[in-house]
């Protein structure tokens, strides 16, 4: 990144509550551009973060991958489209330099849907599978991991829906009323796991 051009983005922390499963899609980046003009550094700074937070909040819902290409391929029309709502803090600007806190906050039906038109496997919620929960998977052993999920799922009576494959990462989905069962079950085999805004993320 060149001299006098950072960006850090600052995303609140996610804890596990079993009962709080609303998707928060808001991001903050603290930006400082420098550019020709102050209108120009602005602009610059508005298009880094704005792709900044787009990446690192929608990349809890899809193949890290395939979202960055389809970021880097995107223009900045389509991306602010994603944006509901924006705010500043703490802005400042010269005659070439623009400095502030930029929150934004995207939209999830137009996020899944420019994902998907994108080619971007991704499990953002339509609001409409509520009796739905999506599990993450990461496995070290795939073939292993992969066997044992599915002992776990037929002894707990449990049906895993496959959504998604990628290398040692698997999307799945099971009844929300199964939820419990499932993250006792794959507790008590030494799966370690962490909800993420309703997503259930387990790794072994």
């Amino acid at each position: 990144m060149s001299i006098g051009k950072k960006i850090l983005l600052g995303l609140c922390a996610v804890t596990f509550n079993a009962t709080a499963f609303a998707v928060d899609l808001s991001g903050t980046a603290s930006v400082n551009v420098t550019s020709d003009t102050a209108a120009a550094a602005k602009n610059m700074a508005f298009d880094e973060a704005r792709r900044q937070i787009i990446s690192d909040v929608l990349g809890q819902y899809a193949i890290p991958d395939l979202l960055d290409d389809a970021i880097k391929n995107a223009s900045g029309a389509d991306l602010t489209n994603l944006i509901a709502s924006s705010s500043i803090d703490g802005e400042q600007q010269s005659d070439t330099t623009y400095s502030a806190n930029i929150t934004m906050t995207i939209d999830a039906n137009a996020a899944r849907i420019w994902m998907t038109d994108n080619n971007v496997q991704n499990w953002l919620t339509d609001g409409k599978s509520g009796d739905k929960t999506v599990i993450q998977v990461v496995m070290s052993d795939k073939l292993a991991g992969w066997i044992e999920l599915n002992n776990i799922a037929r002894n707990e009576d449990i049906d895993l829906d496959t959504k998604f494959i990628n290398g040692n990462r698997v999307t799945l989905e099971i009844p929300a009323s199964s939820r419990s069962a499932f993250t006792i079950a794959i507790r008590e085999a030494g799966w370690r796991y962490a909800d993420q805004n309703g997503v259930l993320h387990i790794i072994k």
